[in-house]
């Protein structure tokens, strides 16, 4: 497979702060996630805090909350990083795709087994997020696995 395709540079301050899951290949514990959001948060010395939560499944199911790190791997980038949900352990977080205004993103992994496709706004027009799964799709990944994620606050297109 050819090597996945990362963001040409990451401005990390502008990529902090909140990202609705639209779309995703889920994690054992994102499986049956409702209203998923990923929060960043770049500290002083570079690390990365993150808070993730969803309802388990469904809109009024129980709130689930992580809180893994960030480290940023690839500093001419910014766009390689390690995820840390258990010590020593740091999982591949690659920045595949950030849009100019920084309201769309793709994070990908090269074995293609994971991605998560994430907007600023949970009312992303469903063209959007259809051309953001074929970018996913054009890098590899397999567009039978890639599932929306619902979210019960999103207006009815």
């Amino acid at each position: 497979m050819k090597p996945i395709r990362t963001a040409e540079a990451v401005d990390l301050d502008r990529f902090m702060g909140d990202w609705y899951v639209m779309a995703n290949i889920p994690t054992f514990l994102e499986r049956d996630a409702w209203n998923a959001l990923e929060h960043y948060e770049l500290r002083e010395d570079g690390v990365i805090l993150t808070t993730f939560t969803f309802n388990k499944g469904g809109p009024e199911g129980p709130l689930k909350e992580y809180h893994p790190k960030g480290f940023v791997r690839d500093t001419e980038s910014n766009a390689v990083w390690g995820m840390q949900f258990i010590w020593p352990f740091r999982a591949e977080f690659i920045i595949v795709h950030v849009d100019e205004d920084y309201s769309e993103t793709i994070i990908g992994r090269r074995k293609r087994d994971y991605v998560w496709i994430m907007a600023r706004d949970v009312n992303l027009p469903g063209e959007d997020l259809d051309r953001l799964i074929q970018i996913a799709v054009d890098e590899g990944y397999d567009r039978d696995k890639i599932q929306r994620v619902p979210h019960s606050n999103r207006k009815s297109e």
